[in-house]
This record gives C-alpha cells, sequence and structure tokens, in this order.
C-alpha cells in the first residue's frame, strides 16, 4: 500500500529463496498528486487527461461483476421430499407404533414442515445415503454439531441422539410415557438416567430415550437457517465415503475444498530474524515483532479441507462458480480442489463435512475383538459411571497408577489432566453429568473463571450450570422470556457477542438470577447440546469395554488412538516403565512434544499393568503392521509399528516380506524388508530376530563346529 510496505515483500521474497529480494521495485499505491507527478513530462493538461480523466472513464465503461455468482445451487436428488417424509415415518412407527405419540408426530411434523419447505430436504438424503452406507459396511458414524438438535435427523438415521424429551416407550405394545410426574423429573435430563420399569400394558422392559434438545438451535426459530451436517466417518473409511459421494451424484460432480494456507505467525517471524542474520543486521524485538506482523495472513499455499466435499449440480460447469486445481499444485495427486477458498462459494454450492475421527474406528475394532454390537451398550451402566468419579470398577487403587484416582484415563473427552480436574470439581453421577461436562470443556470461558467458580461460590450446580447453547433457551423461555428473544440471546451468548443492554433489561425482568447474566457476558463460544451427547455416547461405549473387555480396549487403544507407543520403553516390564516415567515426570518442564505424548501412552500402560495384564515379545512372524493382538487371557502382542525407528510403511514391508518366506539372516531380513541397519540391530538386541545368523555366508568354522 505504502512506500516502506516494501520490507514485507522483500522479507517474504527472502524466505521463499529469491536471490534479487532486495531488488524491489516501487510497487506501491500513488495518490492522485503522485501519479501527476509522474506524467509532468506530459505537461499540466495532458496528465491530468490521461491520470484522471481516462481512467474515470474507462471506469465507467466497465459493468459491476463479481468473481463469484450470486446464486444459491443446491444438488437435486428426485423426490427427496417424499424420500425423507417415507423414511422418517417408517423408523418413528417402528419405535413408537402405527399411532404415534402427540409428542412425536407434532415433532416430526414441525421440523418436516420447515425442512422441505425450505429445500432443505436434498441435504437430510444426502447425509442418510453416506450414514446408511457406512454402517452397512460396519463402521458406525459419529455426528456433529447441532444436527441431533433434529428429530428427523434421528428418525433419518443420520445421528443417534434422540432430541425429543426424556420419556419410555415399549417395543413391544408400543405404549408411551411423555407426561408423568416420575418423566417429568427428568426434564433437561437424559432418559438413560430413568430408573428400569416394566411396561404397565405387556410387562416387558420398557426402552428409555430422549435428551431434551429444542429443534431451534439446529435450523433457527423459523426453521429458515441452512443445516450445516457434519458427520464423524471412522477415519478408515473417510476416503470411501468421499468415494461414495461421486457415486450419488456421478463423476465431475463432486470437488474436495479448496483451503489457502498463509504464512503463520511464527513462520513469519523466523523469516523476518533468518533475513536479519544472513545480512549480519541487528535488531530490536519489537522491531522483529512489527515486521514479522506484516507478513503474517499472506498467501503462501493452495491445500485441501480435511472433509469438505463440493457437490456441483447437474446442468452447471463448475467454472461458473471457481476455477479448479490440484492442491498445492501437485501434478502427481488424482484429487482436484476448488481453486476458491470454499467460504468464497459456500453461498452457492453445497459443502458436505465427511470428515475422520478415531471413535468410529476403534469401536469397529472392540465390535470386531469381542463380537459385541456397541449399540447394544446400556447408557446408565453403574460401573461405566463410576470410572468418571473412582477406580473402584477397574479394581485398583492411586497409588498403582502414579496417584490417579480416576478410571477414566483413555477415554474419548475425558482422559485429558485438565477435564479430569473438572470431573473431581463436579462428582458426575449419570449420563446427563456427563453430557454437561462435555459441553463445559468444549466452550471458550465457559467452565474456567466461570461454571467453575459459581459451583464452588454454592450459587449453582453442574444440572443448573450454563453448559451449553441449548440450556440457555430452554432455560429462559422456562423463566417467561419471549421464545424468539431467547434464541436472540442465546445465539449472541454463544457467538461471545455477550448481552446488550435490551437482553439485560428483559432478563432481570423475567427474574434471571444476576449470577445467570454474570456468567452469559464471560462466554466466548459455546458447545451444542446434540454435539456433547453425541460425543458422549461414543465415548461411554469405549469406557463399557474398557470395564468389562479390558484387553480389547488396550488393544485397540494402543492400536488406534496411541500416538507414540515404544515398545522398548513400555513392553518390557512395570518396573522398567515406571523408571522411565519417573524420569519424564523429573523433567516435565522440559520435555518435548514428542516426550509428552509418550508419557501420555505410559500412563494407559502402567493402568493395564496394574489391573494384572502384560505384554508378549514380538514375534515377527505373528505381529500384525499396526494393531496389537490378543494373545491369551492376560496378554497382548503389540505391533511392529511399535519398534523405534521402525515407520508404519516399513511395518507394512515387513509383513508383506514375511509372506514369501522365513528369514535367513539379519542381512536378508534387512535386504527384503528394507529396513535400516540401525532398526535391525535395535531389534536384535530387543531380542527379535530370535537366533538369526547376521548374515548368509557360511564359515569352515560352522561346519568344524
Amino acid at each position: 500500500m505504502d512506500p516502506e510496505d516494501e520490507i514485507y515483500r522483500r522479507i517474504i521474497m527472502a524466505g521463499k529463496g529469491f536471490k534479487d529480494a532486495d531488488n524491489q521495485a516501487p510497487l506501491y499505491y500513488r495518490t492522485t498528486e503522485e501519479m501527476l507527478e509522474e506524467f509532468t513530462y506530459l505537461g499540466k493538461e495532458k496528465a491530468i487527461e490521461v491520470v484522471i480523466t481516462n481512467t474515470n472513464k474507462i471506469a465507467d465503461m466497465i459493468e459491476k461483476i463479481s468473481p463469484v455468482r450470486p446464486d444459491k445451487c443446491p444438488p437435486v436428488i428426485e423426490d427427496s421430499d417424499k424420500t425423507l417424509r417415507e423414511i422418517c415415518y417408517n423408523k418413528a412407527h417402528s419405535m413408537y407404533g402405527p399411532n404415534l405419540p402427540k409428542q412425536v408426530e407434532e415433532r416430526l411434523e414441525h421440523e418436516l414442515h420447515s425442512i422441505i419447505t425450505n429445500g432443505f430436504a436434498v441435504m437430510y438424503i444426502i447425509a442418510q445415503k453416506l450414514v446408511w452406507k457406512s454402517n452397512e459396511d460396519g463402521y458406525l458414524v459419529g455426528s456433529r454439531g447441532s444436527v441431533g438438535s433434529s428429530f428427523v435427523a434421528t428418525m433419518a438415521g443420520i445421528t443417534e441422539v434422540n432430541p425429543l424429551s426424556a420419556h419410555y416407550y415399549c417395543t413391544n405394545c408400543f405404549y408411551s410415557d411423555f407426561e408423568s410426574e416420575e418423566v417429568r423429573k427428568y426434564a433437561g435430563s437424559s432418559g438413560c438416567d430413568m430408573p428400569d420399569k416394566n411396561c404397565p400394558v405387556c410387562g416387558q422392559p420398557l426402552s428409555k430415550d430422549g435428551h431434551d434438545i429444542p429443534f431451534e438451535t439446529f435450523l433457527g426459530f423459523n426453521g429458515d437457517k441452512e443445516p450445516d451436517i457434519d458427520l464423524n466417518f471412522s477415519g478408515e473409511y473417510q476416503s470411501k465415503a468421499h468415494d461414495y459421494t461421486e457415486v450419488i451424484f456421478g463423476e465431475g460432480h463432486t470437488f474436495r475444498a479448496g483451503t489457502i494456507g498463509t504464512l503463520a505467525d511464527k513462520t513469519a517471524y523466523g523469516y523476518v530474524l533468518k533475513y536479519n542474520e544472513e545480512r549480519g543486521k541487528h535488531k530490536r524485538r519489537a522491531e522483529i515483532d512489527r515486521i514479522a506482523s506484516g507478513c503474517v495472513g499472506v498467501r503462501r499455499t493452495t491445500g485441501q479441507h480435511p472433509g469438505g466435499i463440493i457437490v456441483l449440480p447437474h446442468g452447471e460447469k463448475i467454472y461458473s462458480f471457481t476455477p479448479v486445481q490440484r492442491p498445492a499444485n501437485d501434478m502427481t495427486t488424482k484429487t482436484i480442489t476448488t481453486h476458491f477458498d470454499y467460504h468464497s462459494i459456500d453461498h452457492n454450492l453445497l459443502k458436505l463435512d465427511i470428515l475422520g475421527h478415531d471413535d468410529p474406528t476403534m469401536i469397529r475394532m472392540l465390535e470386531d475383538l469381542t463380537g459385541l454390537d456397541a449399540q447394544t451398550i446400556r447408557l446408565d451402566d453403574q460401573k461405566v459411571l463410576s470410572l468418571f468419579d473412582n477406580l473402584s470398577a477397574l479394581r485398583i487403587k492411586p497409588e498403582d497408577i502414579s496417584g490417579c484416582d480416576l478410571g477414566c484415563l483413555g477415554i474419548p473427552e475425558f482422559g485429558t489432566d485438565f477435564v479430569m480436574q473438572m470431573l473431581r470439581d463436579t462428582k458426575p453421577k449419570s449420563f446427563s453429568d456427563l453430557v454437561r461436562i462435555s459441553g463445559l470443556s468444549h466452550g471458550t470461558d465457559v467452565w474456567l473463571n466461570n461454571a467453575q467458580t459459581l459451583i464452588a461460590e454454592g450459587k449453582c450446580t453442574l444440572s443448573t450450570a450454563i453448559c451449553t447453547r441449548d440450556d440457555i433457551m430452554t432455560y429462559l423461555i422456562n423463566k417467561g422470556v419471549d421464545s424468539g428473544h431467547s434464541f436472540k440471546i442465546m445465539e449472541s451468548v454463544r457467538k461471545g457477542k455477550g448481552l446488550t443492554p435490551e437482553m439485560e433489561e428483559e432478563m432481570l425482568a423475567s427474574d434471571v438470577p444476576e449470577w445467570y447474566i454474570w456468567s452469559c457476558k464471560r462466554i466466548k463460544y459455546m458447545f451444542p447440546k446434540a454435539h456433547a451427547a453425541a460425543y458422549v455416547m461414543m465415548a461411554f461405549r469405549i469406557a463399557y469395554f474398557k470395564v468389562y473387555y479390558p484387553l480389547a480396549y488396550y488393544a485397540a487403544y494402543f492400536s488406534i488412538r496411541a500416538s507414540a507407543f515404544n515398545y522398548e520403553l513400555m513392553c518390557l516390564g512395570r518396573e522398567r516403565l515406571e523408571r522411565y516415567m519417573a524420569d519424564y515426570k523429573r523433567r516435565s518442564n522440559e520435555l518435548t512434544k514428542k516426550e509428552q505424548d509418550v508419557l501420555k501412552d505410559m500412563r494407559i500402560v502402567q493402568e493395564m499393568y496394574a489391573r494384572g495384564f502384560d505384554f508378549m515379545p514380538i514375534d515377527i512372524y505373528k505381529a500384525k503392521a499396526h494393531h496389537f493382538q490378543i494373545v491369551d487371557e492376560k496378554r497382548l502382542m503389540p505391533s511392529l509399528s511399535t519398534i523405534d525407528g521402525l515407520g508404519d510403511k516399513a511395518a507394512d514391508a515387513v509383513v508383506e516380506a514375511i509372506a514369501d518366506g522365513p528369514f535367513l539372516s539379519r542381512d536378508d531380513f534387512r535386504s527384503r524388508t528394507k529396513v535400516s541397519s540401525t532398526v535391525v540391530d535395535l531389534m536384535a538386541d530387543l531380542g527379535l530376530l530370535g537366533d538369526l545368523p547376521i548374515s548368509n555366508q557360511i564359515s569352515l568354522m560352522d561346519f568344524l563346529k
């Protein structure tokens, strides 16, 4: 913009390796006076004509254009409205009977009307097709965001979260109970927390469901807010889900969502430092920071969204919306992305979020190892709930696992030190409590210096604190605040915009307590209850396996979630492990990122040892490349990739080489697997290569023996 800004271009070019970075042309915007000065050689009148008159004349001749189209072009799937209605009612009738309860029918009709009249049915059908295909192939799908607020999404099989209020229903005679005094006690809570009960009509055990989540948090109060259906597929299955979108829409109608990579703070700082060092210049820290800040955010490269797929409707050409390209100009990849950042065209074309996640992968492995269908696991199992309060279900003591007094190490969403401290502070007793804690832990300024303080001071409890965005709307409506205003207040608070004076006034007029208003004003970001419920359902199932199928749990955890598992440090006995752990803890303030990850995995291994389980030495002929195996009732065999220095590809190469027959020597092993000699020596030192000789050569001394 200004002459002095050329330093930023100079730094960036030098950082990119340009040798002529210091020879900068005077590329900056000039004022009218500066432009007239440049053209003084033409004479005053001619200079004015060239600089002012002609440029305005050309500008007036150019019509206003936009690089992106203004219109919305969603994909079309024939009869999607009719199909969605049919799928939902079929599912509802299978659960609640031929005569649907009033609460079910009214919610279903209300949602379907909003979804269909606003043209959103096609988005539900696309999500339904993707989820059903994944389920058919043996992988559960977790929902993200607020999609679990939609009962239509539940009935369409897109999410497992049932957003109706807590209720009982009978799958035998179709009796249901939404309104008894006993059920009303659980308003705002999850139905799975209600006591077990037999059907008063036929005597069969009743099913319990419902998480009490309003639909409005998903599609807005008028049902016209565009739905954002984000789905967590298994990381193993994600690429197949991406490919399946092409099956649904046809070849050439799906593209990966493009992203623009910009210069980050640390990279810019490094560029500035290097530039000055190479030229023998010394700059003060404040000056380095100033120059670096001018470089931050400059476009550096292009990439792709980890799960975003842009859908082009039939009859349209992608070039009328965006150019397309290979990410980072890599012409060897088959992937084609949108050239424009997907945010620039999300008002035109539908973006599907098909994300990869470890939880569905882990549950698939647990189901394969145990033969148990994870969807049959009860969400009110008391032994599983006890993991979030004590160690009784694991039959160990805190001193067995370095003083940790909870059993939720390694449980998704609940195994970090931050969340475990929240569990100690709140002492959850039910599934609903876990959902609230998940909401608190994922928000910004919702727990720290907010709910934590209010609970400690006795001003509220876990069940009355603001934990998720939905809590605000439902609480205010119950207090008598207008429904539309309650929704607007919730939206303002969840986005970190706080409360306007008018909002505060209305809340005080409805007897909303001061502490509640104080809490709303501190919040920067809030998690949706539906997302929290979906996460906790997955976490609870994994916790169930930890209690009842421990070896399967540890095998799955170490295979899928462990990020720095090391055979040498962790599998050669508890005493050796704890010696390394003591060293890591002594150096806790100076640990590298990798060492921090190693310590995290060590804690799970220590817990496994404490529960009486052990590892069997790796047998290179039986071990799998990446997955741990259950050997007997007490032992696991680690995967080949846990050997330090043996990466994923090398582990695969070992398994492939074994298919060609036994190894004759260490040299033969190295030659066939392409594993480095350093790793071969380590494996020999660990006793993993048995009695393999160093080479294939036979010496005279071998015969004399």
